[in-house]
């Protein structure tokens, strides 16, 4: 079974990912794999361009996790969506250099659920979890996560608002 580790840039992927790979779980980073899907940059955006497409048609599924922004779109089994409070956001993609256009983009797309709503038009409700990461550590994430994989705890979505944020400078 493949499980998607998706979410908006910031919300803890990679740590999490790294912390369920510490543990034994094969992972698989997008990032590392991308190179032959990218299709130049978007320059008013400070993004790549990605043929998201032909990488999900290419990718091969195995039995592990796959982290990265738009894990989503890949044929996965389940489907968890990190998600992170957006001054919590804000704060970490200010230290990791972003443009205050990038943090606050990325903190709306935070707030308005972009990446759930995404996951939740391409899989049925019974795949996808739902986890606020929000002052939890990632050994605690990660061992959601597991529980999750393993069946031993229902798909749960829908109960985060920060609409509040939206529009909203940190």
């Amino acid at each position: 079974m493949m499980c998607a580790l998706t979410g908006t840039p910031g919300t803890g992927k990679s740590t999490v990912a790294d912390e369920l790979a510490r543990r034994g779980h094969r992972v698989v980073h997008i990032t590392d794999i991308v190179q032959p899907y990218a299709r130049g940059k978007d320059p008013e955006r400070d993004t790549q361009i990605i043929d998201t497409d032909r990488m999900a048609d290419e990718f091969v599924p195995f039995d592990g996790f796959v982290e990265g922004h738009f894990a989503h779109l890949l044929p996965c089994d389940r489907v968890v969506v990190l998600r992170l409070r957006p001054d919590e956001l804000a704060a970490r993609l200010s230290a990791r250099g972003y443009s205050p256009d990038k943090i606050r983009e990325n903190q709306d797309a935070e707030a308005l659920d972009v990446c759930l709503i995404e996951t939740v038009e391409e899989y049925e409700s019974f795949q996808i979890f739902e986890l606020d990461a929000t002052g939890k550590s990632p050994a605690a994430c990660a061992d959601t996560i597991e529980q999750f994989y393993r069946g031993e705890i229902p798909s749960s979505f829908g109960s985060i608002d920060w609409s509040a944020f939206v529009g909203v400078s940190s």
